[in-house]
């Protein structure tokens, strides 16, 4: 397949976390033969290290990493912290779909594999792998991590816009939204009918909308 994303969100990166060196060495090696961009780590505890000072500034809107499509190939029975552990506190930071999940894994592991696909992971691949299926795989699973991250973008983009609105533009947006004409919104809220208007034009200028069904939909989705 060919990869596609929105230049906006930025060069797309697969993070690989493998205890074997020739693993790691040789998906770099596959994932630059398909120009995408990749970083290696040894265990579940480096690539934690790393990533602890990116998630420090979060805030209740959500993670902000990753900032870029992204996806882990993230090998399952590694020393020390599992990849099924380094998964489960992925998915407790709410780091998925953001963050697309891919298990290698060897055939005794597949049932935990699959177990882990039904609570969010995106799929498991066994060792050995066919090169072509795998990057396939990696490269939906970062059209994925693109969708989610341009939901989040538009998430932001509505709570921010909301929050720049005064009371009164959000009370004609409430019932603009409920269908009522400008008429009736007036006779309501005690305004005029040209006062409706002023506030409803400016309500759809703040949330970059141009009808009250787009109104609707970008809070629907930005919810």
């Amino acid at each position: 397949m060919t990869l596609a994303l929105d230049p906006q969100l930025g060069l797309p990166v697969v993070y690989l976390v493998d205890d074997e060196d020739v693993v790691r060495d040789a998906l770099a090696w596959l994932l630059r033969s398909r120009r995408l961009l990749s970083e290696g780590f040894a265990s579940a505890e480096a690539f934690e290290a790393w990533l602890a000072p990116r998630l420090a500034d979060d805030s209740g809107a959500g993670p902000a990493w990753p900032a870029s499509p992204a996806c882990l190939v993230l090998d399952v029975r590694m020393p020390g912290t599992s990849g099924l552990v380094l998964f489960e506190r992925l998915a407790e930071r709410g780091l998925l779909p953001a963050l697309p999940i891919i298990f290698l894994t060897g055939h005794g592991d597949v049932p935990t594999a699959v177990s882990a696909v039904k609570r969010g992971a995106f799929d498991f691949v066994e060792k050995p792998f066919s090169n072509n299926t795998l990057v396939d795989r990696i490269e939906q699973a970062l059209q994925l991590s693109a969708q989610a991250l341009q939901a989040r973008r538009t998430r932001r983009h509505a709570a921010q816009a909301l929050d720049d609105l005064t009371a009164r533009e959000r009370e004609v947006m409430t019932l603009v939204i409920e269908g009522m004409p400008n008429k009736l919104i007036a006779d309501q809220l005690a305004i005029s009918v040209r006062t409706v208007e002023v506030h409803r034009a400016r309500v759809f200028e703040k949330m970059g909308v141009k009808s009250a069904v787009e109104l609707a939909n970008k809070l629907r989705d930005g919810s």
